[in-house]
């Protein structure tokens, strides 16, 4: 277990943490939703410094591959099913902002199944558009934590990200598939 697994492993920690906090969240209890931001910001933060760490110094591992991603997407999906409108919070993610995001997510972990599951190995990178969809992402939940009156404006473009990765994704699994269809017909 090498540094840069030990950072993603301390995010996926972190979630129940970030969890109980939105869930125990009244407005009599304010310091929950300054606790939830410090734990947010530490496991954003965590997200890019264990992918640096990885690859400055060359600490790239199945584990890291594994890890680094299931860390984001358990950070993220709690975040906006629990900044949704159930929440007892001001500002909030919209349902639909919130269903976007997470059916994401899902068709990414199935497509991701699928192929693991024809060509039995899975590699995995992230891309530009799925960089940028993070980022932005969790900028918007930052803002939604902040309450800040720019985190519509936020959401929209982590909403235009989220869709266009997903878009890149699908298509670069379905490249992924051919190929080995093309391969298997022309042997």
């Amino acid at each position: 277990m090498n540094i840069a697994n030990k950072i993603s492993s301390f995010r996926i920690l972190s979630v129940p943490f970030f969890i109980a906090c939105l869930v125990y969240y009244v407005p009599e209890k304010d310091f929950l939703r300054g606790l939830a931001l410090i734990i947010f910001v530490l496991g954003a933060i965590s997200d890019g410094l264990d992918g640096f760490i990885a690859r400055r110094a060359k600490l790239q591992s199945k584990a890291g591959l594994i890890l680094d991603p299931l860390g984001d997407k358990l950070l993220l999906m709690s975040a906006f099913i629990f900044l949704s409108p159930m929440s007892r919070m001001g500002l909030t993610f919209p349902l639909w902002v919130t269903f976007i995001v997470i059916s994401r997510d899902v068709i990414i972990i199935i497509g991701a199944v699928v192929i693991y599951m024809v060509k039995q190995s899975l590699d995995v990178y992230p891309t530009r558009w799925g960089k940028l969809t993070t980022i932005f992402q969790m900028f918007s939940v930052i803002c939604v934590l902040l309450q800040c009156r720019l985190a519509a404006c936020i959401w929209w473009v982590a909403v235009v990200f989220t869709v266009i990765s997903g878009i890149d994704y699908v298509k670069r699994g379905f490249r992924t598939l051919y190929a080995l269809d093309n391969r298997r017909i022309n042997s």
